[in-house]
């Protein structure tokens, strides 16, 4: 029987929780492969090697890199889950600024603080089989890249973006409707639409979509009264590495 492992580094855990809410499917998941090692489900601690291991968080400690250097050697495939594991997460807004400000300014003794002075995604450091975005991911979309991976195929996750799913479930558009500031255009699908289906634009939460005209939204957000300050802050919430320079175009 394969094993499986499930691995948190820097991270809310929302998306190991992901898999906790497969619930029924986790069942089937359960019988046909060993889950060897997942701290959030189980206190047991199977060894390796793992044919498929899920890495939840991003590196942001000397221990986090060792970790994941570990846990590289140990895995057939590895597979990052979630926005912090892909693109660095929300902790990644630090890499603008200064961290040992921050830290002087939260903790009352930062000296006992050790941190890496960015927040990085796992495939900064390591080879990456398959990166499952979102924040959190979709449990349909962890499904099958775990049932993909397992069998020796490779996963069928969509490219496309937010506003193909928007008109699939027919919601109006925000932005042209209401002039709701929203990523939709250029972010990933993934979601099913949540933000927009509740007359919220989208946050961007998959990160960039394939080939994404961020020109083109910028104008539309820029018309609508948005100057660059706040274009800028748009684009850096949950996956402010991946959408890089978004903002600037």
């Amino acid at each position: 029987m394969k094993k499986l492992a499930v691995f948190k580094l820097a991270s809310c855990d929302g998306c190991q929780l992901t898999l906790l809410d497969c619930e029924d499917e986790l069942l089937s998941v359960a019988a046909n492969v060993e889950i060897a090692y997942f701290l959030e489900a189980s206190s047991a601690r199977g060894e390796g090697p793992y044919d498929l291991s899920l890495v939840e968080g991003s590196i942001t400690t000397p221990e986090d890199l060792e970790r994941i250097r570990r846990i590289r050697r140990l895995s057939r495939h590895l597979v990052t889950i979630g926005a912090c594991a892909t693109a660095g997460g929300v902790q990644a807004l630090r890499n603008l600024a200064d961290v040992g400000e921050f830290a002087s300014i939260v903790y009352a003794r930062p000296g006992y603080i050790q941190t890496l002075d960015r927040s990085t995604p796992v495939s900064a450091h390591v080879s990456v089989d398959f990166e499952l975005r979102g924040c959190p991911i979709d449990r349909r979309q962890l499904l099958e890249v775990i049932a993909a991976l397992l069998a020796g195929r490779r996963p069928v996750v969509p490219t496309h973006s937010v506003c193909i799913e928007c008109k699939a479930r027919g919601n109006p558009c925000v932005l042209i409707a209401h002039g709701t500031p929203c990523l939709g255009p250029v972010t990933q699908a993934g979601c099913g639409a949540l933000c927009p289906a509740f007359n919220r634009g989208c946050f961007g939460c998959f990160g960039p979509m394939q080939s994404p005209n961020a020109a083109a939204l910028n104008a539309r957000l820029r018309a609508a009264g948005m100057d660059d300050e706040e274009l800028a802050r748009v684009y850096r919430t949950f996956n402010v590495t991946s959408f890089g320079g978004s903002c600037d175009a």
